[in-house]
């Protein structure tokens, strides 16, 4: 039912489109402890303690707000020349963010127009983020290579149940991938980042005409829709492809579609994507993880594991009273 569902109907939700970004100005997501502390917070209640990290346009900081000595984090997304399709990307995902309350994916607190800026110029936009102590998954690979199977299991459990609470609310993610995996000091993985998130106003064709995202992650059918029919795609395999790339990365220390060195320039990542046979998971693995790689990794979306059956799979379910504290014990060696 729900893969027949999947051939023949588009992900559809209307988001209202704002063409002025000062109708957007200071906008804190209730409920908020923000807005809660001060009825006029604003950028100088916060204190710049660190830079999280940067890429894409934007840099995160790890900030204190002052009246209350909470840590948060600071995204900071800068408009520059192209001011207009960045203050809609920005405009879309506050209005993901004010829909979306869950555990699994990483709280957005409040938005500001303006902030703390490394040069002068331009427009930018503040997210202020639920702090995720542990950083991003790939930050943890850097560090450890490699991860242990129930840590990963509990990585993939995490995302899984992420992605069914933004499945049920038609939202696509589009961008799974280790950086957009965040984890906290007690080893909970949580999902981040919904610039380039499927909710669209639109048909299917129009959400897999669009390359945004990075493209090591997508599957198949959003790289080359013609060969693998993704116009008729809802956009949810999409995601699982993703998580089942991540997967593989967590256990065998590199990205997993070209050797560990080789430039993932588009031609090759277009071919290794496409057309080249997925690479066989090494037989240390265990049967589980190497079952749960082949469900998330079928080419052909139609026979790719939905989220659903994934849940169910012995290699989520098979570590699950222990799974994360094999993950905090990663972060805490960090």
């Amino acid at each position: 039912m729900l893969r027949e569902k999947r051939q023949k109907q588009a992900l559809r939700l209307t988001l209202p489109l704002v063409s002025s970004a000062n109708s957007w100005h200071n906008r804190f997501l209730s409920p908020s402890p923000l807005s809660s502390s001060s009825s006029n917070s604003n950028l100088d209640d916060f204190e710049k303690l660190a830079v999280l990290g940067r890429g894409n346009g934007g840099t995160v900081y790890k900030v204190r707000h002052r009246p209350t000595r909470a840590i948060y984090a600071l995204k900071v997304l800068k408009f520059g020349e192209d001011t207009e399709r960045v203050q809609q990307q920005a405009l879309r995902e506050v209005e993901i963010l004010k829909r979306v309350d869950s555990g699994f994916i990483v709280m957005c607190h409040g938005v500001f127009e303006n902030g703390f800026a490394d040069t002068d110029g331009g427009g930018e936009v503040c997210y202020f983020m639920e702090y995720m102590e542990g950083g991003s998954l790939h930050n943890l690979l850097q560090k450890h290579h490699r991860l242990s199977e129930d840590a990963i299991s509990s990585i993939a459990r995490s995302v899984l149940q992420g992605l069914n609470y933004l499945h049920t609310m038609q939202i696509v993610h589009r961008d799974i991938k280790p950086s957009n995996l965040l984890i906290n000091s007690k080893g909970e993985t949580k999902i981040a980042d919904f610039g380039v998130s499927g909710v669209v106003a639109g048909t299917a064709k129009e959400l897999y005409g669009s390359c945004m995202g990075t493209c090591a992650y997508m599957s198949p059918e959003r790289i080359d829709p013609e060969r693998w029919d993704g116009i008729y795609s809802d956009g949810c395999a999409g995601d699982v492809w993703s998580l089942g790339l991540v997967v593989m990365e967590c256990c065998i220390g590199h990205f997993p579609l070209i050797n560990p060195g080789e430039k993932r320039d588009w031609v090759t990542l277009m071919c290794a994507i496409s057309f080249e046979e997925t690479r066989e998971m090494p037989e240390t693995a265990s049967a589980e993880l190497r079952s749960f790689v082949r469900r998330c990794l079928h080419r052909n979306w139609r026979s790719r594991g939905t989220v659903k059956e994934l849940l169910r799979h012995p290699f989520v379910t098979k570590f699950q009273n222990s799974a994360e504290k094999q993950l905090h014990y990663y972060v805490s060696c960090s």
